[in-house]
């Protein structure tokens, strides 16, 4: 499991907040929410991204607990979904890099097997 993760399970939000970034999530378009809250596209780099988008949701969370007359709340459930999305991109790529690596372990350990019996005499596989 990757680093940010266990972060996003410790968080706690209103309700409500987290009710409309679950809605919201299915919709969310990672160039436009990134160009929107970063201000830039960073590289496919799930993790780095995902850490600067909890620091403005730190932010704004603040900002709400202050009762500041700046705090958005369409802001802050826009910055949750994004936070939501790249959650999911993070945690499918780690399960790919996990199936990626158990199928290459398999293949050399069939043909780990298959390689020393197929020869006869060989030192293949010892």
């Amino acid at each position: 499991m990757t680093t940010r993760l266990p972060c996003l399970y410790s968080l706690r939000r209103p309700r409500l907040l987290i009710e409309a970034a679950r809605l919201g999530v299915a919709e969310y378009s990672r160039d436009a929410a990134l160009r929107r809250h970063l201000g830039y596209l960073p590289q496919p780099d799930c993790e780095a991204t995902l850490g600067a988008l909890l620091e403005i949701e730190d932010e704004l969370n603040q900002m709400r607990k202050d009762g500041n007359a700046g705090y958005s709340p369409a802001r802050h459930v826009d910055v949750v979904i994004a936070i939501m999305g790249e959650a999911r991109l993070l945690r499918a790529s780690a399960q790919a890099d996990q199936e990626k690596a158990s199928g290459i372990e398999a293949f050399f350990s069939a043909t780990k097997a298959s390689s020393a019996s197929a020869i006869p005499g060989s030192s293949a596989g010892c």
